[in-house]
C-alpha cells in the first residue's frame, strides 16, 4: 500500500496534525506536573472507553499509555515489527513458571489494536454466577442489555458476512460431522478487506478498535493522550489520591527514563488491565489501597491449549478474517461444574506465530514449517474461575517492579486440557485431516484418531510439557459488595479509597468462558456513565 494512500486512510494521524492534544513522553526534556478533572491510566478496552464518556461530559480527562502511539501508516503486516512495538514484553510475557506465554497489547488502544477483532457478550452462566456467588449487583443479564448494545453500536460489532477461511471453514465441517454446534463470531470491523493480519495492526483501520474510536472520540472533547509513559505510584493522603506519579519511557519504549510525569487529578481511573493495575496498587504500598491483601489475587486467564492437524488441501491460515467460526458445546455440555469447559475456536496462522508455538527442534520443525500451508489449528479456550479448585493466579512485582503473574494451572484444567485435546483431534479427523499433532512436548504426528487418542490418554498433562497460550488476562481486582472478599463495588469504585475506579477486566471476578472486548466495553460504559453522572454534579 502505498504511502499517499495510507496517509488518506490514517485519519488519526491526520488529527494530531491538526492540534489533537498528545504528549510523546519519550521526547521530553524536564519534567512535567499536570492537572485534570480526570486521569485515566490504559487506553484498551476500558481505557479508551471510559475516556470518550467521562470527556463528552465535559470534564477535562488525562489519557497515560505505557506504550506507543502508532497509527495506520505505521502498520506494515510485519510480525518482527508488531511483536515488539505493540505486544507486552515483545510478547514473550510468561506466567512465573514459564508455563503460559501470554499476549497482551502495550500500545495506544491497549489489547483492542493487536486482537483478532472477535466480540461475544458476557455468557448468561457467567453473569448468574457473579451475582449468586460473588454478590455482583446490577449486572444481570437483562440490566447489561442496554450496554451490550450500545458497544455494539459503538464499536459496529455485527454478523461477519464473508465466507471464511480454510482454516475456520475446517472446525465447522468437523463439528457438522460429528454433531457438535457451532457458530459464527461477530466481528468489530468497517470496511474489513479480510487481510489476516489483525494482530499486526490494521494497516487500513477497518478494525473499530479504541486507536481509532473513542480515543479520537476523547481527543476530539479536548482531552489529553499522553503516550510512552508509565504510571508508577499513587500518593495518598487523607484516605485520597492526591497524585499519580509515572516515569517516561526511552524512544523505544521498553524502560523507563529519568523524566517524572506527576498529575494531579480529581478522580484517578485504572485501566491498564489484570496485570497492570494490580501492578500499580501494589507498588504504592499503602495499605488503604490493599486493606485485605486481594489486589492481585484471583486474577484469571483462559488457558489455551492447542491442536495442529495436516490436511490434504491448503489452508494458508495467515490469510482471512482470523477468528469467525467457534464451538461452545463443550461449555455448554460441562455447566454442571464436573468437568472444566473450554470454547473452541481457530488462531491465525502467521509464520512467526506458528514457528514459535510448535514442538520440536532443528530438522523436525524445518519438516512441519514446510507443511504449514496444509496446516490446521484449533485451540480451546478453558472456562477458570468457577470451581473450588480454581483459585487463579496472583500478580507479584519483581525487583525492578514491572508485573509478573504467577499462575498455576489446578488439576480440573489440566483434566479440561486433556479432554480439549481430544475434542480437537476428533474435530480434525472429522474435518478430513490426514495427521494430527498436539501441541505437547511428548506428542508426535498422528495419522489416525485411534492412536492419537491412545497417546493423549497418557500423555503427562504438566507445566511445560503442554504448551499453553493466553490472550486473555481477567480479575486481579475484583468486584463485589463485601469488601473483605472484593477491590471495588458492583460500580467499579475502590471501596475504601473514593476518588479512584478501576474501569478494565481487572474487575471480573471469574474468567469470562469468552474472549472479553465486548464484555469489558460494556461492563466500563456503564460504570463511566454512573461516574460522570457524581463528577459533574
Amino acid at each position: 500500500m502505498s504511502d499517499s494512500k495510507n496517509t488518506i486512510l490514517d485519519f488519526v494521524a491526520e488529527g494530531f496534525q491538526q492540534g489533537w492534544k498528545h504528549i510523546d513522553a519519550s521526547r521530553l526534556g524536564e519534567d512535567q506536573s499536570l492537572e485534570a478533572d480526570v486521569v485515566i491510566i490504559g487506553s484498551g478496552a476500558g481505557g479508551g472507553n471510559s475516556a470518550e464518556i467521562l470527556a463528552q461530559s465535559g470534564l477535562n480527562v488525562i489519557i497515560v499509555e505505557e506504550g506507543p502511539l502508532q497509527t495506520s501508516r505505521d502498520f506494515h503486516m510485519k510480525e518482527n515489527e508488531a511483536y515488539s512495538n505493540l505486544y507486552q514484553e515483545s510478547a514473550g510475557r510468561q506466567t512465573k513458571d514459564r508455563g503460559i506465554k501470554i499476549f497482551q497489547g502495550r500500545m495506544v488502544g491497549g489489547g483492542t489494536g493487536i486482537n483478532w477483532t472477535t466480540s461475544f457478550r458476557t455468557p448468561t452462566e457467567t453473569l448468574k454466577y457473579w451475582a449468586e456467588e460473588m454478590g455482583v449487583l446490577g449486572l444481570s443479564e437483562k440490566e447489561m442489555l442496554p450496554w451490550f448494545e450500545w458497544s455494539e453500536k459503538r464499536y459496529n460489532i455485527q454478523d461477519w458476512k464473508v465466507p471464511p477461511n480454510a482454516n475456520n471453514s475446517a472446525l465447522e465441517t468437523g463439528c457438522e460431522k460429528l454433531g457438535v454446534s457451532w457458530g459464527k463470531i461477530r466481528r468489530n470491523v468497517t470496511g474489513c478487506l479480510n487481510l489476516g493480519y489483525c494482530g499486526t495492526g490494521c494497516p487500513v483501520n477497518a478494525k473499530q478498535s479504541t486507536l481509532v474510536t473513542t480515543i479520537p472520540g476523547a481527543l476530539k472533547e479536548g482531552a489529553t493522550l499522553i503516550s510512552k509513559a508509565r504510571a508508577e505510584t499513587f500518593e495518598i493522603k487523607n484516605g485520597k489520591i492526591t497524585e499519580l506519579k509515572c516515569k517516561a519511557m526511552t524512544p523505544r519504549g521498553n524502560a523507563p527514563a529519568v523524566q517524572t510525569i506527576k498529575i494531579k487529578a480529581r478522580h484517578y481511573v485504572l485501566a491498564a488491565g489484570s496485570i497492570g493495575s494490580p501492578a500499580i496498587i501494589l507498588r504504592s504500598e499503602n495499605k488503604i489501597l490493599n486493606p485485605y491483601g486481594l489486589v492481585g489475587t484471583r486474577t484469571f486467564l483462559h488457558p489455551v491449549n492447542i491442536s495442529g492437524a495436516i490436511m490434504p488441501f491448503p489452508v494458508n491460515g495467515e490469510y482471512g478474517a482470523p477468528q469467525t467460526s467457534y464451538s461452545d458445546h463443550y461449555i455448554e455440555t460441562r455447566l454442571d461444574n464436573q468437568k472444566s469447559g473450554f470454547k473452541m475456536e481457530c488462531p491465525p496462522l502467521q509464520p512467526m506465530l506458528v514457528a514459535t508455538a510448535l514442538n520440536g527442534h532443528g530438522k523436525v520443525h524445518a519438516e512441519i514449517m514446510r507443511q504449514r500451508p496444509f496446516l490446521q489449528v484449533l485451540i480451546a479456550l478453558q472456562r477458570d474461575g468457577f470451581h473450588p479448585e480454581s483459585i487463579g493466579g496472583k500478580v507479584y512485582l519483581k525487583s525492578d517492579g514491572t508485573p509478573g503473574l504467577d499462575y498455576a494451572v489446578s488439576g480440573y484444567v489440566w483434566d479440561g486440557i486433556r479432554d480439549a485435546f481430544i475434542a480437537m483431534s476428533e474435530i480434525q479427523f472429522a474435518s478430513g485431516a490426514k495427521a494430527v499433532a498436539p501441541v505437547h512436548r511428548d506428542a508426535e504426528l498422528y495419522h489416525s484418531l485411534d492412536k492419537v487418542k491412545k497417546a493423549i490418554a497418557s500423555l503427562p498433562m504438566a507445566t511445560l510439557k503442554a504448551r499453553l497460550f493466553s490472550a486473555h488476562v481477567m480479575g486481579g481486582c475484583p468486584m463485589g459488595e463485601n469488601a473483605a472478599k472484593s477491590v471495588v463495588n458492583s460500580k467499579g469504585r475502590h471501596h475504601e479509597v473514593d476518588n479512584l475506579s478501576i474501569f478494565d477486566g481487572s474487575v471480573f471476578p471469574t474468567s469470562i468462558a469468552a474472549n472479553p472486548m465486548e464484555s469489558i466495553f460494556a461492563v466500563t460504559a456503564k460504570f463511566a456513565t454512573e461516574l460522570a453522572k457524581v463528577l459533574v454534579m
